[in-house]
């Protein structure tokens, strides 16, 4: 077991921060404020913390973050729980070590291109859900950079920096940096992000957002642990 620790997600955010830079991705200067300069921010800033923009780095509870994590920065999105927030849209980057993932899971409702921005290779493997929200051992057809492909259930499909695989709703996924191609930035563009409702894990973890031990200074708020707008 690997504890979820803050300097555990200090240490990841500044990795991202630097492997973003050295492939030319900017981030918004919001995406550098310390607790400090988010505790003078009011209202207008509301849309972010909303909606959850930010940071997110979790481990989903695995206790293996290595292996089982994720640290991105998510751009803009909307949100169906609070009105005011119409965006049908969300935009991510993703810092991807070597071989780590998210735990295999597919959304209900929400449709992805998973992209390859720059680094090494990514794989993702894919499989279709069934009825009772288990894969299925069926073919399936997706669109790779716009171009339709019948894979086997479970195939891995190997992106390049540049490429990009649709996701749709109901269909199992899981990605990741290959092996012996160094770190890999990916991006994901797609309709409105719900981590509260949308997301079905084959192997369920327990959660989202786990809980952290507490053992450094936070460096930066992750996007579910912003303080309320000073009025």
């Amino acid at each position: 077991m690997v504890p979820f620790t803050r300097s555990l997600i200090n240490h990841s955010i500044a990795e991202a921060t630097a492997v973003f830079a050295r492939f030319g991705l900017a981030l918004p200067p919001w995406a550098y404020w310390t607790p400090a300069e988010w505790a003078s921010q009011g209202q207008t800033c509301d849309e972010i913390r909303v909606c959850m923009l930010g940071w997110d780095v979790t481990d989903f509870g695995s206790g293996d973050f290595p292996k089982i994590g994720r640290t991105l920065f998510t751009l803009r999105n909307g949100t169906t729980r609070h009105a005011g927030y119409p965006k049908t849209y969300a935009q991510k980057y993703l810092c991807n070590p070597e071989r780590q993932r998210a735990p295999a899971h597919f959304h209900r409702a929400k449709m992805e291109d998973i992209c390859c921005l720059a680094g090494g290779n990514m794989l993702v493997q894919i499989q279709a859900a069934g009825p009772d929200d288990r894969p299925v051992d069926t073919p399936l057809v997706v669109k790779v950079d716009g171009i339709a492909r019948t894979l086997t259930a479970g195939e891995i499909v190997r992106l390049r920096p540049g490429q990009s695989i649709c996701i749709p709703p109901r269909t199992v996924h899981q990605f990741w940096g290959e092996a012996g191609t160094g770190f890999t930035v990916s991006g994901e563009v797609s309709s409105v992000c719900d981590d509260w409702n949308d997301n079905a894990f084959l192997v369920d973890y327990g959660v989202r957002f786990p809980t952290i031990t507490e053992d450094a200074p936070r460096t930066h708020y992750l996007c579910h642990e912003y303080p309320a707008s000073v009025v």
